[in-house]
């Protein structure tokens, strides 16, 4: 049982990546910290199911290896990245076509290498080429591991496809490399539109808008109508450019795990629900009153609005995350598998223990797809007759592990939205999540990096803080 008046310097309220972050820069910093979780675990939504030795996300965001924070930041430097093959794989017209991103952001070469589409028969696909390493390598803070069982070469290359012949494949490339290297400022001072609207000005065919970016925009903001700020879709399309598309080796709850293992014994709290907070205090409903210096709030969007009922409740994109195995992996290795033609309820599959074998036991295959917006109401059928095509092989043998629906997934960003939310609301009292920047892991890292410099500018930290006796107030530096 905690001390109802325990004392710490800052409370942090959520468990989830940002608020295990911030604590872990905090505590670097010499500051005394105390997180307090409701749930009975830490991690948030980045949680993971065990089932008969199979590691099943909930949600399954795609990470990328482009994104800042994961290298940047602390208590992630035993993170290991299990990337998908480069590129996607795209189902469109009963083929398979390969559509890879440049050959790495700053080469001049990039644009040469951009866009290589290829096509294979819809049954019997004999697997897809690895194709040139993508991506920039990682300076630090995780590592990026070979992907596993990619297989052999498709038979042959044809022009056409989802997006266009060799004409419209040189310029997907030659956009998908400018992109790569604009500053992020720059993307971030360009018109705002919803993203569907701004494809139109991209200056490329309708087949590559329709047959590629729609379908990868979807899956990268998980959002199928494409109502997110174009600025963010900007932002998606950068990191897609930039590096390479992955998964955390054994499962997303790696990511809490890691953050919270290095943080100092007796940190984390968990079953303790918050029921209000202050400046200098958190009441909670089991163990009272925790007496601190500052309250940093590191909830879900509804759940921050309703501790500060003056923020702003974000609209939510719910995502159904589908697990099914079989004996026999389809053909496809470790592709993120999109479907061009989008006819059925999956926005992205794939077989996902061929990106990361810890995920499945010895000897059985994980396949884990996603449906984005309201799930139909016969969603196991409908998802394995969508599966049937995209992979081209009956799925009637396939059995379903587990299908979570997450109603309140991702906070939606629609046009105009401030990718740089105020994390301070008063000195003593701040706020960070994905709902404060963009709705990704590196969006919630990278909220939390502002609010924790936030804390130490305004209690001047230098070294360890904590006091016997709080000050009423923390003053501003």
């Amino acid at each position: 049982m905690l001390e109802p008046a325990y004392q710490a310097d800052v409370v942090i309220v959520g468990a989830g990546v940002a608020g295990l972050s911030a604590a872990h820069r905090l505590t670097s910093a010499g500051v005394t910290v105390t997180v307090l979780e409701a749930a009975p675990w830490a991690g948030g939504r980045m949680s993971t199911e065990k089932v008969d030795g199979f590691r099943l996300d909930r949600i399954g965001q795609l990470l990328s290896t482009a994104y800042p924070e994961l290298r940047l930041a602390p208590g992630l430097d035993g993170l290991v990245l299990r990337p998908f093959a480069p590129g996607v794989l795209l189902h469109g017209d009963g083929r398979h076509h390969r559509v890879d991103a440049p050959a790495g952001a700053g080469s001049a070469r990039g644009a040469l290498h951009a866009v290589r589409a290829l096509a294979s028969a819809p049954r019997g696909v004999p697997g897809i080429r690895p194709g040139s390493a993508a991506g920039t390598a990682p300076r630090r803070g995780f590592r990026v591991l070979p992907g596993a069982g990619q297989g052999a070469g498709p038979r042959a290359a044809r022009a056409g496809g989802p997006i266009g012949g060799a004409v419209d494949q040189a310029r997907l490339g030659a956009a998908l490399t400018r992109l790569a290297n604009v500053p992020v400022e720059r993307l971030l001072a360009r018109p705002e539109l919803p993203a569907g609207q701004a494809l139109a000005a991209r200056g490329l065919p309708a087949r590559t808008i329709d047959g590629f970016l729609r379908p990868l925009l979807a899956a990268l903001l998980c959002d199928p109508a494409l109502t997110t700020s174009s600025r963010c879709a900007d932002l998606a399309l950068r990191a897609f450019a930039a590096g390479r598309l992955c998964v955390p080796e054994g499962g997303a709850e790696m990511l809490p795990e890691l953050l919270a293992r290095t943080l100092p014994d007796g940190t984390v709290h968990t079953g303790v629900r918050v029921t209000s907070v202050a400046t200098t205090s958190v009441t909670t409903a089991e163990h009272g009153e925790f007496r601190c210096r500052a309250v940093l709030l590191a909830t879900d969007g509804r759940t921050a609005a309703e501790l500060l009922p003056g923020l702003r409740v974000p609209d939510f994109h719910p995502v159904t995350v589908v697990h099914h195995t079989t004996d026999e992996p389809p053909r496809t290795g470790s592709a993120l598998l999109l479907d061009a033609d989008r006819g059925g309820p999956v926005a992205h599959t794939a077989v996902i223990s061929e990106v990361d074998p810890s995920r499945a036991p010895a000897g059985r295959v994980l396949v884990s797809s996603t449906v984005l917006g309201t799930p139909p109401p016969d969603l196991d059928t409908a998802v394995r007759t969508h599966l049937a095509r995209l992979y081209g092989t009956s799925t009637r043998a396939w059995e379903t592990l587990s299908v979570h629906h997450t109603r309140e997934a991702v906070p939606a960003m629609r046009p105009p939205h401030d990718l740089r939310r105020p994390v301070r609301l008063l000195a003593g009292l701040y706020v960070c999540g994905d709902h404060r920047d963009t709705s990704t892991v590196q969006g919630a890292l990278h909220s939390a990096h502002r609010a924790t410099t936030a804390i130490l500018k305004d209690l001047g930290a230098s070294g360890s803080m904590h006091r016997a006796d709080p000050a009423p107030t923390a003053q501003a530096a």
